[in-house]
């Protein structure tokens, strides 16, 4: 009968032991899962954010060339197209600019027909992504111009414009820039067969100026991984801090035991 009882104090030893050693263990990896959460969702708000500025920049030094140009439009093009073409040429940003007159395109430093360029003249808005450029039929273009000007001017430039801007974010988040039902991301657009996944932490924010979207997110499984590669590098700490744990419980619970015979003796 007293081995038997012996045997339950063991186990329960050994029970509360191991507990104890497991507190540290679960609550720091419960810790690390919350702080790995509250930091790719930060991340992901302050860079949708950060996005949108440096978008915004692209796009106002295309218009800061759209404004210099504009005191030529309405003239004819045979006086001013070499001016076209220099200014497009001493501006690494731009692809093209056009001349409109009454909402129709009239002249252009690209190869891209006249009829095109009118219908996004005519079309009232500020900003486009297109793919179907005759002259660059493989290309993403943006266009940009002063939709209630008239005289007008019409800038163009490449994707690749807006895709090294959102390639400065390297740290695993997805952005995408939306134009209306078309897209652009780092690494393909909208005639990709499908979207990027930006499942986790998906955040939006709007351009005020431009009326572009950029959307951010995470791809589906992103935090599992990165909790995983945490967790090589905290875990043998927090077994560490477990195991310590358990020593010193173990190291007390005798102490304790005697301490209480040492009582029952005096007190008989």
């Amino acid at each position: 009968m007293a081995t038997s009882k012996t045997h339950i104090i063991n186990w329960r030893k050994l029970l509360l032991i191991l507990a104890i050693g497991m507190i540290p263990v679960l609550s720091g990896l419960l810790v690390m899962d919350y702080q790995l959460e509250r930091k790719l969702e930060e991340n992901a708000r302050i860079s949708v954010q950060e996005a949108v500025f440096s978008i915004d920049q692209a796009l106002d030094r295309m218009e800061a060339s759209l404004e210099k140009t504009l005191p030529l439009a309405g003239k004819p093009c045979v006086e001013v197209l070499g001016a076209l073409d220099q200014r497009v040429a001493s501006s690494p940003h731009l692809r093209s600019l056009v001349l409109t007159r009454g909402k129709q395109a009239y002249c252009a430093t690209d190869m891209d027909p006249l009829e095109y360029l009118s219908a996004f003249s005519g079309s009232g808005l500020q900003t486009q992504l297109a793919f179907d450029a005759p002259s660059s039929p493989n290309a993403a273009i943006i266009k940009i111009q002063k939709p209630h000007s008239d005289p007008g001017v019409i800038a163009t430039a490449y994707g690749r414009l807006l895709r090294d801007e959102l390639r400065a974010f390297q740290d695993g988040l997805t952005l995408l820039l939306e134009f209306n039902d078309l897209y652009i991301w780092s690494d393909g657009d909208s005639r990709d067969p499908q979207r990027p996944s930006q499942a986790e932490f998906s955040q939006r924010a709007v351009s005020k100026k431009y009326g572009y979207v950029v959307i951010g997110g995470y791809a589906k499984g992103y935090t599992a991984q990165e909790f995983r590669l945490s967790l090589h590098q905290v875990l043998p700490s927090l077994v560490l801090v477990g195991v310590a744990s358990m020593f010193i419980t173990y190291l007390g619970l005798p102490r304790t035991r005697k301490r209480t015979a040492n009582t029952a003796a005096i007190d008989s």
